[in-house]
């Protein structure tokens, strides 16, 4: 019995209906009648009583299919990691990310992937904002969703995923706390506590040293950690740029997050290194872009 045959029988032992067997298997029910026929001719017993109205299962039908189901469902399985290996979608994925908003996304994500490629376990974890390649470089991570831009040569920058308005993360009682927006040129009225580490193009881009006009911005203290950035601006030691859903995730009741109504949004999107464009890395960056699409 070949395995279109097998699998022919095994789905009208399902179906119990040789049209919607037919419609299911993209055959016409003559091929599926010619196949059953054919393996009962083989077997010497029917397989299936038929009537106009009813299908159903001999005993020695039913014997047969719960002998060979088993055996099948091992097939399909072993094709399809035979599949996925050729592919290169096994072994194990480091997926990094920086803001809790791109880590929802990720998670979305990782959960689609993994029914795709069974064979492929994903490891989803924080990345630190004041070393936005390191683990790319060291190995600890294939790839990461975190804010943009770097522009480094070994690393490659894919997508776009998702752009998010600004917001300034104030103390509760600083004046700006009571405005509805405020300006990037209002950065020259109070000292900036930033996140050290990053590359200066990146800095210029979200902790900039000047405003549009070439005013100063003063510097507050700095520090490599986003949590210890809120805990700066709450004791009242400075403000900091951010992303405007901040106010959501990172809520407390010592800081005023306050929208930028003329800054720039902040870009999200994903990097991967040069020597790590795998198919596993592809595939899941495939998948990350359906999920924030959808």
């Amino acid at each position: 019995m070949e395995l279109r045959e097998i699998e022919i029988f095994l789905a009208l032992a399902e179906e119990l209906h040789f049209g919607r067997t037919a419609d299911r298997l993209h055959v016409t029910p003559a091929r599926v009648s010619q196949a059953i026929k054919k393996q009962e001719r083989a077997i010497g017993a029917e397989l299936f009583k038929r009537t106009s109205r009813h299908v159903q299962l001999t005993p020695i039908g039913a014997q047969l299919r719960d002998g060979l189901a088993a055996g099948y469902q091992q097939i399909q399985e072993a094709l399809a990691a035979a599949a996925t290996a050729g592919q290169g979608i096994t072994g194990e994925l480091r997926v990094g990310y920086s803001a809790a908003w791109c880590g929802n996304l990720v998670v979305a994500a990782a959960d689609t992937f993994r029914a795709r490629h069974p064979h492929c376990v994903v490891h989803i974890q924080d990345s630190q904002l004041n070393d936005p390649v390191g683990p790319l470089r060291d190995g600890s991570s294939d790839l990461q969703l975190i804010e943009l831009p770097i522009d480094e040569p070994d690393i490659i920058n894919g997508p776009v995923l998702f752009t998010e308005p600004r917001a300034l993360a104030v103390p509760a009682g600083h004046p700006f706390a009571e405005r509805e927006t405020v300006s990037v040129e209002d950065l020259a009225e109070a000292p900036m506590v930033a996140i050290t580490g990053q590359p200066q193009y990146f800095l210029d881009i979200h902790y900039p040293s000047r405003t549009p006009k070439g005013r100063l911005i003063p510097r507050g203290p700095s520090t490599s950690a986003w949590q210890e950035v809120l805990a700066l601006v709450g004791a009242g030691k400075g403000v900091s740029p951010t992303s405007a859903r901040a106010a959501h995730y990172y809520s407390r009741p010592d800081i005023v997050y306050v929208p930028f109504r003329d800054a720039q949004p902040v870009e999200y999107g994903l990097l991967w290194p040069v020597t790590g464009n795998t198919p596993k890395v592809r595939a899941f960056v495939e998948t990350l872009l359906e999920t924030a699409t959808a």
